[in-house]
């Protein structure tokens, strides 16, 4: 009840005084612990935006956990939520014991706290590309347990791929996603992207939606379209046409990519440190200021997903991976 209290007079001061220090976007939609009841809709861009009507992952599902729940970034546009359910059924038939969630929004989108610079509409999210264990991880666990490093680790940038702990499941899990239409691209290191391009055989069409970013070498993101009832969604540029692959890698394999900043150049200041709610679209105060659903509302359930699908067995790995 104080929280709540205290996150009114913040925002009411925050609309009030766009300008002034107290309306700092990440501040104030870092303070929702649940999204705004109404109609489902993304505003602005990736990076600069918000969504209403978000759902919630539930912690555990039938071939998904969610990891760091603390940082309450387990919600999304209802889209995205569905994908990640789909995704982890039809993956799991192809292989892959189950999907870690990482990142996926705050409950009401905007800039965060701390980490992206996207995943602020409620349409990106993060999956770790360390496979599912055979059993439900503690609380502790999902806030402690790192990453799989998928690149040799002492290597120079770009690192490869290690072997050893790369597996033709981990090509498949991020094929299947990039398979659905609703996707409009998924990001990995680039040394995962040219490993995909080296062993996709004559399918290779998928390859066009997986694109070369830093810093993906723990896990993929996935980034859906804009949705129907988003007429303020701002779309990205397309993937054009092609795989991707060859000529197109080539500057990623050169030095400039992974070059330090000079020496005594300051840093510019992340976006999210110095953007105001007066900077976003003008629907995310209404977002803000909007009641929260009610918690039985907000969560997408996993009983919903085993009435359609029964909840199979923890699959078994060996202990290496």
């Amino acid at each position: 009840m104080i929280r709540s209290i205290f996150c009114a007079v913040v925002l009411a001061v925050a609309l009030a005084s766009p300008g002034s220090a107290a309306s700092l976007a990440k501040d104030l939609f870092g303070a929702k612990e649940l999204p705004a009841d109404m109609r489902p809709a993304t505003y602005g861009f990736y990076s600069k935006g918000c969504f209403a009507g978000g759902l919630g992952l539930a912690m555990d599902g039938p071939n998904w956990q969610v990891m760091r729940p603390s940082r309450n970034r387990r919600w999304g546009h209802p889209a995205m939520i569905g994908l990640l359910q789909k995704l982890s059924r039809e993956a799991a038939r192809d292989g892959w014991p189950g999907l870690l969630v990482g990142d996926i929004s705050q409950p009401r989108g905007g800039p965060m706290l701390s980490g992206h610079a996207s995943h602020q509409v409620g349409l990106d999210a993060d999956i770790w590309l360390t496979p599912m264990p055979d059993r439900r991880l503690s609380v502790r666990e999902r806030e402690t347990l790192s990453a799989t490093d998928m690149l040799v680790t002492k290597a120079r940038e770009p690192r490869p791929v290690n072997e050893r702990v790369w597996t033709p499941t981990h090509a498949a899990v991020i094929k299947r996603a990039a398979s659905y239409s609703e996707v409009q691209r998924i990001l990995v290191h680039p040394s995962i992207k040219k490993k995909l391009c080296e062993t996709a055989g004559r399918d290779r069409a998928w390859l066009n939606k997986v694109r070369p970013f830093w810093g993906h070498n723990y896990h993929f993101h996935v980034r859906l379209r804009c949705q129907s009832g988003s007429p303020q969604c701002k779309p990205q540029k397309g993937t054009g046409r092609g795989d991707g692959c060859g000529e197109a890698m080539g500057w990623w394999f050169t030095r400039q990519p992974w070059q330090p900043p000079k020496p005594g150049v300051k840093p510019k200041p992340k976006a999210r440190d110095i953007m105001t709610v007066a900077a976003l679209p003008k629907a995310c105060r209404a977002v803000l200021a909007a009641q929260p659903k009610s918690p039985g509302q907000a969560i997408y359930s996993a009983a919903t997903a085993a009435m359609a699908m029964p909840i199979p067995p923890l699959p078994r790995r060996r202990p290496d991976r």
